[in-house]
This record gives C-alpha cells, structure tokens and sequence, in this order.
C-alpha cells in the first residue's frame, strides 16, 4: 500500500511538472509566467481595484494593469528615485493636482501608499493624458511618454519632429531622446499586448 501510494504521488509530482511545463512553454513570456506563479498573490490582489478605477475612468484595465507591473512590479510600498509612491508610482505634483480636482482635502501624500488611492489618483492622471491625445490615430505612446517623461518633453519631442499636429507614434518614437522613456513605453504596450493575447489580466 505504502509503495503504490509513493508510486502514485511520484507519477501524480511528474505529471504536474510536466503539465506546468507546457502551460510555461506555450505562453508568450514563460519568465512571467514563472514570476507569476512565484509571486503568486502580489501579481493578481490588485486586479478587482485595477478593474473599478479603470472602468471609472474609462481605460482598459490590462493597459493600466500593464502599467502598475512596469511602475512598481505591484509592490505598493514602492518608492521611486524622484520620490514617486506606490503601485502606479504617483508624483506629488500630480497628486496635489488630483485632490484640487477632486478637492480631497484631506489627502496627504503619504496616502499614496494606499493602493486604491495609488490607482484613483494614477488613472486619473493618466486618463487625462490620454484624453489631451485621443485625435491621434494611436494615442497611448503618447500618454505614456506623457506620464513617464511629463507633457513638456513630450511637446518637445513632437516639435522635433517637424509633423506638428500630423506627428504619429512612430514620429514620436522616432524623436525620443531619452531611452528610458522609449523603453518604458515599450515594456507597457507588450505587456499589454500579453495580456490581451491570454485575454485575462
């Protein structure tokens, strides 16, 4: 009894590997597949609140999902080089501009460590850098860099390229001159294109 019971856990062990070993060979980015599976609640327990702010703002919550993984890897103690707080790692420039608009009198900073005041406040801001590109053909590259590098780079950068108010995403690539901002708008639109390809957060 004791050897068919070894028997079948040994079997039952190998068939789990090899099952998770062809859900990992199948995805289109098996690391965060694995990192996924290893941090286990820190990737998912934000979900449900990315889901509420999102649809409050009307984004699409694996394009704000995609942006927490980039800005904080969901950590919502994360304190950025600049002093930015949280899981969509939030400025105090644009969370005092927040509370003004939403006059949250009380709010202070520190809040930010709060993941649904984090996400209120860094889809608020978002939404409204997507909004001030949304006559673009593909805005987001645009919000982005706006969020990441702040609206006068990114006016400059369209300035550089010439096009004025024709200048596309590719023209706005093209143009960046900081390589982290041009990497940080690439990490988030193939994380969201990951997403969408597994069509779940």
């Amino acid at each position: 009894m004791f050897r068919f019971l070894r028997k079948f856990l040994l079997v039952s062990g190998l068939a789990a590997g090899a099952a998770a070993t062809l859900l990992l060979w199948l995805s289109p980015d098996p690391m965060y597949e694995a990192k996924e599976w290893i941090g286990g609640k820190r990737y998912w327990s934000y979900d449900d609140a990315i889901r509420h702010f999102a649809k409050k703002r009307r984004l699409d919550p694996m394009l704000v999902k995609a942006i927490v993984w980039r800005e904080s890897a969901f950590y919502p103690d994360k304190v950025g080089t600049s002093g930015e707080r949280g899981l969509m790692q939030v400025g105090e420039g644009a969370a005092t501009d927040w509370a003004k608009a939403e006059k949250a009198e009380t709010f202070v900073p520190a809040d930010l460590f709060d993941a649904k005041t984090n996400l209120e406040v860094g889809t608020w801001y978002f939404a409204k850098a997507l909004e001030r590109w949304k006559s673009k053909e593909d805005p987001i590259p645009f919000a982005l860099a706006e969020y990441n590098a702040g609206r006068s780079r990114v006016d400059r950068w369209i300035a550089s390229t010439n096009m004025g108010e024709k200048a596309t995403a590719d023209d706005l690539m093209a143009a960046l001159d900081f390589p982290t901002t041009r990497r940080y708008i690439e990490d988030i639109t193939a994380r969201y294109r990951f997403y969408q390809d597994r069509n779940r957060l």
